[in-house]
């Protein structure tokens, strides 16, 4: 891992698939770059470039935005990526450790997950990010799942399930982070 500063881009990366766009208004392009905006501003980060795929599923990354991010990322353009959360980065947990673990680290990238609470500057080494990505992807299934669903009942049910779900992971996450941060203090 590179461990040079630079000052470089902040990619502020948003994206939205069609099955999100049933989930309301919360999750919308407009309100993801606001939420990202919002973030980096109110942390300092400047020069900022959006990276945006809109009606694009989280399980492929060959997405023309993600792309264009990565390039920049490769070329060492970008030294912070800032996504709302790890669902929106991505679905498929081995590419999204490749990216934020290996791809990232090697080219000194910071990478943030906002509403997740990761922010691998701050991250110690017993991480709970790749728990987080294997949900995620375990929540893509879930997504699937609708299609096979004969009415639109069945679709709210799956829909509450999987929002309370997330939210329960992210707040267990936390807690831990929490546990950990209080016994490395208490180890100094």
């Amino acid at each position: 891992m590179s461990n040079t500063k630079r000052i470089g881009q902040t990619a502020l990366y948003e994206r939205l698939s069609r099955d999100d766009e049933m989930q309301g208004e919360s999750n919308s392009i407009t309100n993801q770059k606001q939420l990202l905006e919002s973030y980096a501003k109110r942390n300092g980060f400047a020069n900022i470039y959006h990276y945006t795929d809109d009606g694009v599923s989280g399980t492929t990354f060959d997405r023309e935005g993600f792309q264009k991010m990565i390039k920049a990322v490769e070329e060492n353009k970008v030294s912070t990526v800032i996504v709302k959360d790890m669902s929106r980065f991505g679905r498929d947990y081995l590419k999204v450790g490749f990216y934020t673990e290996i791809l990232f680290k090697e080219k000194g990238v910071r990478f943030i997950a906002i509403n997740n609470g990761i922010d691998s500057e701050k991250q110690a080494e017993s991480d709970f990010t790749p728990f987080l990505n294997i949900m995620n992807n375990g929540m893509q299934e879930i997504h699937q799942e609708k299609y096979n669903l004969s009415s639109e009942q069945e679709w709210k049910r799956v829909k509450e399930y999987h929002q309370a779900f997330h939210t329960a992971i992210t707040e267990t996450l936390r807690t831990n982070r929490n546990y950990l941060s209080i016994k490395r203090v208490q180890r100094s």
